[in-house]
Parts: C-alpha cells; sequence; structure tokens
C-alpha cells in the first residue's frame, strides 16, 4: 500500500504484469473512488460550464452523455483534464484527487458571477471496469451496463442508483460506475465472483501509458497548454461568441506552440524515464523531454511518451548510464483493444 494524494492504495495485488494482462485478455476491477465528483445545478449552469472548460459541453445531445476536456488557466496551462457529463440536473464533473484542492479553489473563485451551485459528492464511490469481458462480467452484476450495449464511447445511463459510462483509462472496452458508498462494496465483491480480478496502481500506470493517455504532473501541467500535450481536440473554438477561460491565451498558443507530444519506442530493454532528455543530433543542440515511461509488457518492450519540437525526424536517442539508447518516434498512442496501433513515422 501507498500514499496516494492522502489515499491509501495498492501498487499491485500480487503481481504487476499479471493484472496488466488481465485488463488486456479478461477483466479487471479498479476502485477509483479517489477521484473527485462535482455536480453543477442552478439557472446559470450550462452557461458556466460552457465557460469554465475548453470543450464545449453543447456537444452533449442526450443526458448522460460525457465528454473529455481541459480546465485551463488564464496562461492556457492544463489546470486539469476532466470529463464533463449532462446530466438530469445540470452537469457532472470527475476531475482528478491529485488537482482537487486546485480544482476547487478554482471554480469557486470563478463561479461567484454566475447562478449555480457546485456540489462535491464525497458521498460516491467509482469503479472502473475494463476489458474485453467487462459487459460480460458486469451483465452478472445488478448494474444498468446492458443498457450500455448500444451506446458509443463516453455515454452513459443511469439505473440501479448507480450511474455508469462507457468511458475508461486503459484502451480496452470498459466502463466506470459512479455508485453510493453503501454500494459499492457489493458492486466490487460481485465484479469479482463474476470474474474479474482486483487491480492495483502499478498496472494502471502501464496500461494507461500504452493507451496514450496522459497523467497529470507528467504529460500536462498548468505551464503546459493542450497543444503540447496531445489534447488539441479538446479544445473548441467552432462557436466564436463562447469565451470560455484562458480562450485568448490558447487562440495565441494554437498558432505559435512548437512543441507536441510523441510516443517513443524502444528496441533495447532500456526504460527512459520522466525528466530524461532525448537528443536528435550528436550536438544536442535540438531535444526533448521524456514525460512518461515504462516497459510495454502488451508489446514487450519499452516505449514513452516525450514533449519534442516539432519537426519530421523519426529516431532520437537518449543515454543510459553511458550508452547512447536510440528510439523511434511515432504517434503519442500503443496498443487499443489488445493490439498495437502505434505508427512509426517514416
Amino acid at each position: 500500500m501507498v500514499d496516494f494524494h492522502g489515499w491509501s492504495m495498492p501498487i499491485h495485488y500480487g503481481s504487476q504484469i499479471s493484472e496488466h494482462n488481465t485488463v488486456r485478455q479478461n477483466c479487471g476491477i479498479f476502485d477509483v473512488s479517489h477521484m473527485t465528483i462535482l455536480d453543477f445545478h442552478g439557472p446559470d449552469v450550462e452557461r458556466f460550464v460552457r465557460k469554465l472548460i475548453s470543450n464545449d459541453v453543447r456537444k452533449l445531445s442526450e443526458i448522460y452523455d460525457g465528454l473529455y476536456s481541459a480546465m485551463v488557466n488564464d496562461k492556457g496551462g492544463v489546470i486539469d483534464d476532466l470529463i464533463a457529463y449532462k446530466m438530469e440536473f445540470g452537469y457532472r464533473l470527475v476531475v482528478n484527487c491529485a488537482t482537487r484542492g486546485e480544482d476547487l479553489k478554482w471554480i469557486s473563485n470563478k463561479s461567484k458571477d454566475f447562478d449555480v451551485l457546485m456540489e462535491e459528492r464525497d458521498d460516491l464511490s467509482m469503479m472502473a471496469i475494463q476489458g474485453p469481458k467487462s459487459l460480460e462480467v458486469l451483465g452478472k452484476c445488478p448494474t444498468p451496463v446492458n443498457l450500455l450495449k448500444a451506446k458509443k464511447r463516453q455515454q452513459g445511463v443511469y439505473g440501479n442508483d448507480m450511474f455508469a459510462a462507457k468511458t475508461g483509462y486503459t484502451g480496452e472496452l470498459g466502463f466506470e460506475v459512479i455508485l453510493p458508498h453503501s454500494k459499492a462494496v457489493g458492486l466490487w465483491n460481485d465484479a469479482i465472483k463474476a470474474g474479474a480480478k482486483p487491480i492495483g496502481l502499478g498496472a494502471r500506470d502501464t496500461l494507461r501509458l500504452e493507451a496514450g493517455m496522459n497523467l497529470y504532473g507528467f504529460e500536462m501541467d498548468d505551464s503546459i497548454s493542450p497543444f503540447e500535450c496531445n489534447m488539441s481536440w479538446t479544445v473548441d473554438f467552432s462557436d466564436e461568441a463562447r469565451d470560455f477561460f484562458g480562450k485568448r491565451a490558447l487562440l495565441k498558443k494554437s498558432k505559435e506552440s512548437n512543441l507536441e507530444l510523441v510516443g517513443l519506442v524502444l528496441e533495447e530493454r532500456s526504460i527512459l524515464r520522466q525528466g530524461q532528455e532525448v537528443y536528435f543530433d550528436e550536438k544536442k543542440a535540438l531535444k526533448g523531454l521524456v514525460t512518461s515511461g515504462t516497459y510495454s509488457p502488451t508489446l514487450g518492450k519499452p516505449i514513452a511518451m516525450a514533449r519534442v519540437p516539432k519537426f519530421s525526424e523519426n529516431t532520437c536517442f537518449a543515454e543510459v548510464r553511458g550508452k547512447k539508447v536510440f528510439a523511434k518516434i511515432g504517434t503519442p498512442k500503443f496498443v487499443k483493444e489488445g493490439k498495437e496501433i502505434f505508427k512509426e513515422r517514416l
């Protein structure tokens, strides 16, 4: 067990590699109750949420639909990444526990001029059930997840006092369920009986990196814009009349940013770590910075994500214990639904 931003959480339940492979091949269950759930009510709720985040919740046509977004500061840096859901009462945002304090401070300050109420739902737990057999597992549990069969990713349903959405952090078919604390242990036990295996923080990190999903404090922070961490698609400028927080800075950065997030695949077994520099020429005049690195159990080789200058090089190198280690450059996504999707630059 380790301290994870004030929560006591397991790194693994026995074997990190085994847990990783379980999610890729079968079904795993994660307790993600550390996530912060914020509900927004009031006459100005849509106007405020459209102002608060970079993506536009008017894209959400049906109740319980969700979309991924950034919440950015006045300089265009990412305060947090989140999922916003359209609810019957207004909107629900699921944000990171690592940034909870700054999120609440920012939102409280920015909501003063709006008739909107924010409610932190510390009465709710959250479970993630992920893997190719996740629908089969949850179909044996008292959840509304069967209603999601015909839904697309990021859509949700409500039933039996549970909110279930077709979302996750692994690159697999999967679901996240938000439910009262009193029902959480029951769902956990039911899923285990139905064939799911418990998954710890270690496998959670290797799974999300294989899927090319960002981790706050690694791929992004309040000094990094969405355009520098593969999140440009979460910035919606289509409605020119929508003046969201940070818009002016992002308009400028969208034209000026010369950095991008890329994927690296190494043929040698050396693992690159956060903060390690990568180079593109012998004089080391051009360089980038590794944001995350690990060994990929699915691909059987080391992978990493790095923020580098925008240009067309297709290889780079790092120095590991005095030795040059070369990497292929490509898309910052490596695995989806158990299959390799990394595309090397030509």
